[in-house]
């Protein structure tokens, strides 16, 4: 398991427990062997230190960018899958069970799960419960839990390192080509949603988040290559 953390000294500690309790209840019983791997995204809080106090294997990319710190850990990963958790994110043992049970039966290559955001805000509901409608039907893996054979991660190239925002659905898309290339399945799992932070609603307002959108859409996509524009990711507020 590969988690990208920038200045996540705040939930980390949580993060990392869930996923290790997860998984002792979904792999360990069933005799898998499994690593967990945070990326320090060149942090300047203690997030190297609570990884490694929590048993982590820690790496570090000096390039403050997502998809480069989700292929350094990648790139030290040694199981023959990999899977991308993010720092704000914890997923339920019911979930690394249906993973494990999907890539057991030998179909898939690859997959994601949809969202459960926790937030009692109606707007961000809504837009969660359209997001998983997407992701479903288009099967776009979100960046919050994101599984994949080692061999076709590493096929396809990894995420793309010039995207700042919305590299896992560049490589969603890259996937699921090969997987219809190979008479797979790129999978999005739905019966145990990944619970996420909602922490941008409250650390940002609507007029910064708008701002964001109306500068994606004005230039078709190009502000997700520059890192300024991205601010929402990379400003550091936490």
């Amino acid at each position: 398991m590969v988690v990208p953390a920038f200045n996540e000294e705040k939930l980390l500690g949580e993060t990392l427990a869930s996923i290790q309790a997860a998984g002792r209840a979904a792999f360990d019983a069933a005799g898998w062997g499994w690593e967990l791997v945070v990326c320090n995204n060149n942090s300047t809080d203690r997030t190297p230190d609570i990884a490694r106090a929590a048993g982590a294997r820690v790496v570090f990319e000096p390039v403050n960018q997502i998809g480069r710190a989700r292929n350094a850990g990648a790139g030290a990963a040694v199981g023959e899958w990999l899977l991308f958790v993010d720092a704000d994110s914890r997923p339920s043992a019911g979930l690394l069970e249906a993973m494990r049970r999907a890539i057991d039966s030998g179909r898939i290559l690859g997959g994601g799960s949809t969202l459960r955001m926790e937030t009692e805000e109606r707007i961000a509901r809504f837009m969660t419960w359209g997001w998983n409608r997407v992701s479903r039907f288009r099967r776009w893996a979100a960046g919050s839990f994101i599984f994949v054979e080692a061999a076709a991660f590493r096929a396809v190239g990894g995420f793309h390192q010039e995207l700042y925002v919305s590299e896992e659905i560049e490589l969603s898309k890259r996937l699921n080509v090969l997987a219809r290339a190979q008479g797979r399945e790129f999978l999005i799992l739905h019966r145990h949603p990944m619970p996420t932070s909602a922490r941008k609603l409250s650390l940002y307002t609507k007029r910064e988040h708008l701002r964001f959108l109306w500068q994606m859409i004005r230039s078709r996509g190009g502000s997700l290559r520059d890192r300024e524009r991205c601010f929402v990711w990379y400003d550091g507020r936490r």
